[in-house]
């Protein structure tokens, strides 16, 4: 065991999440200002008491004699910490995050607080520094020049969500301008996301290739190598990559290569693999991002790349570059569509099948699946989905399915049935469908669809709801042309609902 001690000079803490991290170094900062605090006593002690004997005993300096026999050759779990941070020369840069789209801003401490916790660790540096020991950081009391902040695997440092510099932006190489339909012009990711974005410079790019094993119904990714990629701090970069299946922003949509160290020019060759129908495929971003792995830090963006599947040409396996750009952000209210929704459509006349049946036509609605529904903070969601056939959006008419709990991609299997209706009055009415969020004892609206003639009128009246894309009316009028026919449909859930008035 001898030298075990000078052995271990770093603790890595990246695998606990930042919550966990910023308490331990809330705990270290702690401890700090009680050794301070003691080491005074004893000095007050040392002025006033004249009996070595009893000095020995109140300084409690015969407990550090005894630890020190019984421990000679073990470094303290505090001297361990420290010695880690003295190593670790990262910056940081702790902000608030944002919600993108109800605008709510998360504050961590109350001005006043944040106020006197850097006032106490101005005070504590200015203590450590006189004494040589390394200045403790605790959450949200971070110094000026700091750039990142504690390590845990999360969208930590990025770059600015601002508008993209057209300066700043790379051509594309010649293999890749030929696949360039597939590529976003904004990032999904910064949907999800929200820090310090920009402070490492995005250069180099990316090769990889994508394949589709049907027989398994899995998507393969092959990361093979970066290149040329920014350096980090120290003229030195430790870069993974890391991948989601969005909008899928959960842990379970995460997958990450290894980390090679000290390199610009890092090769992988290592595949990431997701378990998802090839139906789904259409409805789901790619998102890879290259990170700098930092111990017990924040780990540092160097550059994304996002891929829309729906419109990738999977007869390409080979290998593409792909040039690494910066988070751009991507203004939620330019989404027009947050997945896509599965249904079939019927319209039974009246008296069609017998006497046995009402005498009034059945118009049937099959709600099938619903493919990458996209929520407000991404990651899975507890969803249903809820019908009115307008004008009559009293309770009776509302019908809804069960809730699908944790998924992007639910499967509903759900009939609503309505009758009363006769083939004069489709083109009088409207049926609204609406996807929701459940969250706890809230529901939040995800979009909807609106199966109608979509003239803006119902009964000779002018009516907000009759506002159908062209797609949906082209659903309700096959089906009006087609009765007793299900009418098959694959329509984006929007976001642009005209509101009505109940």
């Amino acid at each position: 065991m001898e030298g075990e001690g000078e052995r271990v000079g770093s603790l890595d803490l990246s695998h606990l999440t930042e919550e966990e991290q910023s308490s331990i170094l809330q705990v270290l900062q702690r401890d700090l200002e009680l050794r301070q605090r003691d080491e005074g006593r004893v000095r007050m002690l040392q002025e006033t008491e004249t009996d070595p004997t009893r000095l020995r005993s109140l300084s409690g300096a015969w407990f550090s004699e005894e630890r020190s026999k019984r421990h000679l050759s073990q470094m303290s779990g505090y001297d361990l910490v420290h010695a880690t941070i003295r190593q670790r020369k990262s910056k940081s840069n702790d902000v608030p995050l944002t919600e993108l789209f109800s605008r709510e801003k998360e504050e961590t401490y109350s001005s006043s607080a944040t106020l006197q916790a850097d006032k106490r660790l101005e005070e504590t540096n200015e203590n450590a520094a006189n004494q040589g020991i390394p200045a403790p950081r605790g959450k949200g009391l971070l110094a000026k020049d700091d750039v990142d902040g504690y390590n845990g695997d999360t969208d930590s440092l990025s770059s600015s969500l601002t508008d993209p510099d057209p300066a700043s932006l790379k051509t594309s190489s010649s293999t890749n301008s030929l696949h360039s339909g597939y590529m976003l012009s904004g990032s999904m990711m910064s949907l999800f996301s929200s820090g310090v974005f920009g402070v490492v410079e995005v250069t180099g790019r990316i090769q990889f290739s994508l394949i589709y094993n049907t027989h398994k119904e899995e998507l393969q990714i092959k990361v093979h190598r970066c290149e040329d990629i920014s350096s980090a701090c120290e003229n030195r970069s430790d870069p993974y990559v890391k991948a989601y299946l969005l909008p899928d922003k959960s842990s379970r949509s995460k997958r990450k290569t290894s980390v090679k160290k000290r390199t610009q020019n890092p090769v992988y060759d290592q595949t990431l693999k997701y378990k998802v129908r090839v139906c789904e495929l259409r409805s789901r971003t790619l998102n890879l991002s290259v990170w700098h792995a930092e111990p017990l830090g924040r780990n540092m963006f160097l550059g994304e790349v996002e891929v829309a599947l729906g419109l990738w040409d999977w007869s390409c396996t080979q290998p593409l570059w792909h040039d690494l750009q910066p988070r751009f952000y991507l203004n939620p209210e330019s989404i027009c569509s947050r997945g896509t929704i599965m249904l079939s459509i019927k319209f039974i006349p009246e008296g069609f099948e017998g006497g046995s049946l009402p005498l009034t036509g059945e118009l049937h609605i099959w709600l099938q699946e619903a493919h990458g529904l996209l929520s407000s903070k991404g990651g899975a969601v507890d969803s249903f989905v809820r019908s009115y056939i307008l004008p009559d959006a009293s309770r009776q008419s509302g019908q809804k399915t069960r809730v699908v709990k944790r998924s992007v991609s639910p499967t509903y299997n759900h009939t609503m049935v309505y009758d009363g209706f006769q083939t004069s009055d489709l083109e009088e009415a409207c049926a609204e469908l609406t996807v929701w969020h459940r969250e706890g004892i809230k529901t939040h609206v995800i979009g909807g669809v609106r199966l109608s003639c979509g003239t803006g009128q119902s009964y000779g009246e002018s009516v907000s709801w009759m506002d159908s894309t062209e797609e949906e009316v082209a659903v309700w009028t096959s089906m009006i042309k087609n009765p007793n026919h299900w009418i098959e449909a694959s329509l984006p859930i929007r976001t642009n609902l005209t509101q009505r008035s109940d």
